[in-house]
């Protein structure tokens, strides 16, 4: 028991194994909600067309698509910094189009199943994901993939 201790009050300050899982998280979630926007129409195309994003299929596809692989390309660590800097736009876009309509509450898409409804709280509320998102992709823009990754592999720098 003092062990655990000592170790959750001393916690490493480069852990590779953060890196990891933090790329895993991240990936992995836009990995399958590409998909989701493939195998569900109200999340891909039919979301696109309420929110009036121009040529909604191919933008549905193209947003899906992009997902997939860049989840793929995080999980793996290749690519990682310019991956992530994509996923930051997306994010930005994603929370620009959903969560200003939400806290006017104009939002063409379903609003939320409990209140708040509307308003603030309402889009504290549903940020939420976004925000994580967002945060962790920023975070692998500024750490990059760290040593268990393909960029740390490809780069010739092992140790």
């Amino acid at each position: 028991m003092r062990t655990f201790i000592k170790w959750i009050m001393n916690p490493p300050v480069n852990n590779q194994n953060s890196i990891l899982i933090l790329r895993l998280m991240a990936g992995g979630v836009f990995f399958w909600e590409g998909i989701l926007k493939f195998a569900f129409p109200n999340q891909g195309v039919g979301r696109f067309t309420k929110l009036g994003f121009p040529m909604p299929e191919v933008t549905a596809d193209l947003v899906a698509t992009f997902e997939i692989i860049g989840g793929l390309l995080l999980i793996l660590g290749l690519f990682t910094r310019l991956t992530a800097f994509l996923f930051v736009i997306e994010m930005i876009v994603a929370i620009l189009t959903t969560k200003i309509s939400l806290y006017l509450g104009t939002s063409p898409l379903p609003l939320p199943p409990a209140p708040p409804k509307t308003g603030f709280g309402a889009v504290l509320h549903e940020i939420r994901s976004d925000y994580a998102q967002l945060l962790v992709s920023l975070f692998l823009i500024v750490e990059g993939a760290g040593r268990r990754s393909l960029d740390h592999f490809f780069s010739g720098k092992r140790e």
